[in-house]
């Protein structure tokens, strides 16, 4: 095994080299057009040749660990068909890479493995959305990665990409999920994903204390809640922390605002309608809101944004500076419980604690919140693969990533950062706080997010990329619109 591990590893590092000359590819041609440099042209041609023998060695190293596992397999003899996942290696992409989110999804798939005599790892990374799309390219993806859109999931799905699922696989994951969280991962009639996390998004982080002190109240409308904004300035004080960077995924977090206010601001028939593609950026309704979140952001006072502008400030680095009281409401989901520093106190109404309050109702009646969450989808058609998908939409799975990521976070009554809608999981090891969240998300109407919805090159293309131009000032409204439209498939 030790001997199969080091030559997956081997092809991992190969196949990183192929994704980054194909990443540089574009720019070295580039460069040596405008220059006419031909020492910069000699080197793109030495990136090229490295990178195709990179895929050479790749491809033999990979087939001669296949091989190894097979001679383990069959020197098992009997025990090989008792356990015939034994010797096999699974290798999955995706977006988490938090340290504490690493450790719970890691440290899950690593009970599995050694429980099936089988190498699990997984890779993360900050720019997951360009570099699976390299990797198709390139005809090295993974066997599994977990999506954080459906609409990728959807568009990887019709292009003949990622499988569908084994009919026992659907039958078995069904059980523990509903079938609007397995709708999801289902395209065409056809399943495809598992779901594996389900966050809550309509939520504002604040710290009661500080607001008692202060003499605020936690806002029940929408209206109410930018009246209250307005007058914690006139106060002297900062309403919100704000931050938008997320590597290649930079703006979702702005896309994100545009979709809670949709929800307050209009029905969810309209909400499905515009994630749809049936009613436009450029319409009243989008562009409105669009512009409600601008002009809220731009009041003079309103944000605190610790990287010097909200651009480039990362969505993750607006914990510490609420918690040392720079701004006193973060907007962000269930997950962002993540990345508050450790030893952060939740609801136990000292000064510094925090705690949570729904997005507040608008012009919608019942009140309608936003979700997200991710799905796995798989590469390749083999038995190992399959049995990792399995057991990614099992309430084991779900329990024992909460129980490690908790302990990542410092163990005891900690806010883990994970949470999940499979029905079947041990509610008791998530925080009460936490346990709160699938108590909203069952007591309103719901609503999955849309840019997360849209085919990838609207929803995480073109909405995230005019979103931070508009929030730069380097787009107005109407024209970032048009934009967006324009990207959509027709």
């Amino acid at each position: 095994m030790k001997s199969t591990m080091l030559k997956l590893l081997a092809s991992l590092f190969a196949l990183s080299l192929i994704a980054a000359a194909c990443g540089d590819d574009d720019v070295a041609e580039d460069t040596s057009a405008d220059s006419g440099d031909a020492d910069a042209l000699a080197a793109a041609e030495d990136a090229l040749a490295a990178a195709e023998a990179a895929k050479e060695a790749a491809e033999a190293d990979a087939e001669a660990a296949r091989a190894e596992a097979e001679e383990a397999a069959a020197a098992a003899g009997d025990g090989g068909d008792d356990n015939p996942l034994a010797g096999t290696a699974v290798r999955i992409t995706g977006p988490v890479r938090s340290p504490a989110e690493v450790a719970g999804l890691q440290g899950a798939l690593d009970i599995f493995a050694d429980e099936n005599d089988m190498t699990i790892f997984y890779v993360g990374s900050a720019d997951w959305e360009s570099e699976i799309n390299v990797q198709i390219e390139a005809g090295t993806p993974p066997d599994i990665s977990i999506f954080p859109q459906p609409g990728k999931l959807a568009d990887f799905a019709n292009d003949g990409f990622v499988l569908p699922l084994p009919d026992d696989v659907t039958a078995s994951v069904s059980q523990n999920w509903s079938a609007g969280a397995m709708g999801f991962g289902n395209v065409g009639g056809v399943q495809y994903g598992v779901p594996d996390k389900t966050d809550l998004k309509s939520l504002v982080w604040y710290q009661p204390a500080r607001w008692e002190a202060a003499g605020y109240e936690v806002p029940t409308t929408l209206d109410g809640l930018w009246e209250l904004s307005n007058q914690m300035i006139a106060d002297g004080n900062t309403p919100w922390c704000v931050g938008i960077e997320s590597g290649t995924a930079t703006g979702w977090a702005f896309t994100d605002w545009v979709e809670d206010i949709m929800l307050r601001r209009h029905s969810g028939e309209t909400y499905d309608a515009w994630t749809s593609g049936d009613l436009l950026f450029s319409s009243p309704e989008v562009s409105g809101v669009m512009q409600e979140v601008l002009d809220i952001w731009n009041t003079p006072g309103m944000v605190y944004a610790q990287g010097g502008t909200i651009a480039s400030t990362s969505f993750r680095d607006n914990g510490e500076p609420l918690v040392n009281g720079e701004c006193f409401m973060h907007r962000q989901a269930s997950f962002f419980s993540a990345f508050f520093p450790d030893g952060t106190p939740v609801q136990d109404g000292s000064e510094g604690a925090i705690d949570v309050f729904q997005f507040p109702q608008g012009d919608t009646d019942p009140p309608i919140v936003l979700t997200a969450g991710t799905l796995v989808g798989a590469f390749t058609d083999s038995p190992a693969v399959w049995a990792v998908m399995e057991y990614f939409g099992s309430p084991e799975f779900a329990n024992r990533r909460q129980q490690i990521q908790k302990d990542a976070k410092g163990g005891g009554d900690v806010l883990s950062g994970f949470n999940t809608a499979n029905q079947n999981v041990d509610r008791s090891l998530w925080n009460p706080l936490e346990q709160s969240f699938l108590e909203i998300m069952a007591n309103n109407d719901v609503r999955f997010d849309g840019s997360d919805l849209m085919p990838a090159d609207v929803g995480a293309g073109t909405f995230w990329e005019q979103g931070t131009a508009m929030v730069n000032g380097e787009a107005t409204v109407e024209e970032a619109a048009a934009i967006i439209d324009a990207s959509w498939p027709s």
